[in-house]
């Protein structure tokens, strides 16, 4: 079980919520949560004039709303900003979402009532998923229209999935034995200022970026094995000169990825060196890895973060600043989105230089009977292809604004794009990834398989339970499915691990 706590939450922790862990609410966030709410009631009561509470939103901060109508002021802001359109998220996307924007409440600096922080943590722990449109949010006073679809659910409207349907949102409340909320002063403002839905997006990209970034040093040191590569360039000593951490972890996967080969060379045996994509592995597949360091910190910062607003302090005053502009987030996203397509394009050079005969000394294409078989060819030209879409889609979204709110919003962030664009890569890197693995085994049936390394030889036999070799001609595309989903699952990085110890 993961608290709801208000502090800073590690990737692994909300992976594990996004994927069905049950969450529980701290006795010290509920104590935080009761006094913000006490300042919050107070201010009313007094009828002081406070943005969101007792005004209208974005341009109509100015205008007055009266005592009576705060109630129809929150489930209006509700309803009439789930706009959201497209395809939904997916479930574990929205369950980060859920226990982000809860885990933020918990930080009681927002002035909601115990219960919406409790119908949140009730969502996730009885199996209601808000059905959430990808598209709509700008990224500026927060994800407006996809928290404004989680916050319907709670009012009992909108759309849910329980129980594997989709059913109305009142039908899975009651399913689900949850009470429908009725929202007070500041609440629908508190439930959906905040970048939420872009911080979850990112928190899954990051989990499945890291064990990309393992997987393409298990694949490079499979198509290093079977291009007798020269590991010199793996050096301790070398990468030590130029202490980047990313580099240095690569290296270190690398050497104990090839260690115990018998395929691999030294310079000047063969050759003096190779060429960058063996090379310059360290150095291209490290510098992914410190991008995903950075975004890690970025989210894991937001996770903690107090990001509506008004925002309620310790010392009773309610102040309006702009914590929920999703700049940070934009920015981190675009950078990963773009750092992800180094790994797709150096793993396409490589599946290039194992189909092609004068740089492998292998069969062209490792095709068995070459001209009445084309073999593997097809794979690198849909590998080229993702690769060519993917820098399509890591032109930046954070450079982008289109003022909003009649000008009152006027600088926006675009993050929850640049998330899903970055999501989306992600996903091309992992098919090019798997491309390469089927090459890279296809290759060193060529060689002796005995003289692989053990790391090696774990991954190639995980494949060929699946994969059989290609003798003649035959469809592919189920061979690379196959072989994603043993490195999106993370199974290829947990066998290599059995083999050769943990990597980095």
């Amino acid at each position: 079980m993961v608290l709801v706590d208000g502090k800073q939450k590690t990737i692994e922790e909300i992976v594990r919520v996004a994927k069905g862990e049950e969450v529980a609410i701290s006795g010290e966030a509920r104590d935080r949560i009761l006094g913000s709410r006490r300042i919050v009631e107070d201010m009313v009561a007094k009828s002081k004039r406070i943005y969101g509470i007792t005004t209208g939103f974005g341009k109509f901060a100015d205008a007055a709303i009266s005592l009576n109508d705060l109630k129809t002021l929150q489930h209006n802001l509700i309803v009439s900003h789930a706009v959201g359109t497209g395809e939904e998220f997916s479930e574990p996307e929205v369950r980060a979402a859920v226990f982000l924007r809860a885990n933020a409440l918990a930080k009681g600096n927002s002035g909601v009532r115990l219960r919406t922080v409790e119908s949140l943590a009730a969502l996730l722990n009885r199996g209601v998923t808000p059905v959430v449109p990808q598209k709509g949010s700008v990224g500026a006073s927060g994800d407006l229209a996809p928290l404004a679809h989680v916050a319907l659910v709670l009012l009992g409207r909108g759309m849910a999935r329980f129980n594997g349907e989709v059913v109305p949102g009142d039908k899975a409340l009651s399913m689900a034995g949850i009470e429908p909320l009725t929202l007070e002063a500041k609440e629908g403002l508190a439930l959906t200022n905040g970048v939420q839905m872009t911080a979850a997006v990112l928190a899954l990209l990051i989990h499945t970026g890291e064990n990309l970034a393992r997987a393409a040093d298990i694949t490079a040191s499979l198509t290093g094995q079977a291009l007798s590569v020269i590991t010199d360039a793996y050096c301790e000593d070398i990468v030590r000169l130029r202490p980047h951490v990313g580099a240095f972890e690569t290296a270190s996967n690398l050497r104990a990825l090839l260690d115990g080969s018998r395929l691999t060379t030294r310079s000047g045996e063969l050759r003096v060196q190779d060429a960058y994509t063996l090379r310059c592995i360290p150095q291209v597949h490290g510098a992914v890895r410190q991008s995903l360091n950075h975004v890690r910190s970025v989210v894991e910062i937001e996770s903690g973060s107090a990001t509506d607003n008004p925002l309620v302090l310790e010392d009773g005053k309610v102040v309006s600043g702009g914590n929920f502009h999703g700049q940070p987030l934009a920015v981190a996203a675009d950078y990963l989105g773009l750092s992800l397509c180094s790994l797709a394009n150096i793993s396409e050079r490589r599946v290039f230089r194992l189909f092609d005969p004068v740089s492998s000394g292998l069969p062209t294409f490792l095709a068995r009977d070459g001209g009445l078989n084309s073999g593997l060819m097809m794979l690198q030209y849909t590998a080229a292809a993702l690769c060519s879409e993917c820098k399509t889609l890591a032109h930046p979204a954070s450079v982008d604004t289109i003022p909003t709110s009649a000008g009152q919003e006027d600088h926006v962030s675009m993050s929850t794009i640049a998330a899903r664009k970055a999501r989306d890569i992600a996903s091309n890197v992992a098919t090019v990834l798997a491309i390469e693995y089927v090459s890279a085994c296809q290759a060193v049936d060529f060689k002796d398989l005995d003289l692989l390394s053990r790391a090696g030889r774990a991954a190639y036999d995980l494949l060929r339970a699946v994969v059989p070799p290609v003798i003649e001609d035959r469809e592919m595309m189920e061979d690379v499915e196959r072989a994603r989903q043993l490195i999106v699952s993370g199974a290829l990085v947990d066998e290599v691990c059995k083999a050769a110890g943990k990597i980095l």
